[in-house]
């Protein structure tokens, strides 16, 4: 299970997201099902089939919304945290061979297509909390230990 933290922005946009399944999309879905629904025979109806399968899966994603918006914390932003690396930090880290990442740690919820996003529950997330500038970051991986620094840290504040 994973730790059920989010930022505030995470938070919102989770919120914005269960706000257009159930007040935009379902409705749109559940019109065109009920509008299949009453050309006749269901079991040949690629129409009434696909929108009923739509239907389910809008089901189950605001489900899954409703219950993890209601099990989660928002972790926000707290001047204590400046200089080091905690949640919600936005980290650049430095290997050996020069190459530079740059990513914010945040919640499990909050990385599905952004690239520049990590989970703060991913190997390298965990090696890199409570450090600072210019430590040295030991991180194990499938191929082995890889060795960066940290190169800056930096909050969004509120």
């Amino acid at each position: 299970m994973s730790t059920q933290i989010i930022t505030k922005e995470g938070h919102e946009a989770l919120k914005q997201e269960l706000d257009h399944l159930w007040r935009v999309k379902r409705p749109d879905i559940t019109q065109k099902v009920t509008w299949a629904a009453s050309l006749g025979d269901r079991s040949e109806n690629a129409d009434y089939q696909y929108n009923k399968k739509l239907l389910r899966e809008i089901d189950r994603r605001v489900r899954y919304l409703r219950k993890r918006l209601e099990d989660m914390r928002v972790v926000e932003y707290s001047p204590e945290q400046e200089g080091r690396v905690f949640f919600g930090a936005w980290v650049e880290i430095e290997n050996e061979e020069g190459e530079t990442k740059r990513f914010r740690i945040v919640g499990y919820d909050e990385i599905y297509g952004r690239m520049d996003y990590i989970s703060i529950d991913s190997p390298m997330a965990r090696a890199l909390l409570k450090k600072e500038v210019g430590d040295e970051v030991i991180v194990q991986t499938p191929s082995g230990e890889m060795c960066w620094w940290v190169n800056a840290i930096d909050y969004v504040k509120p």
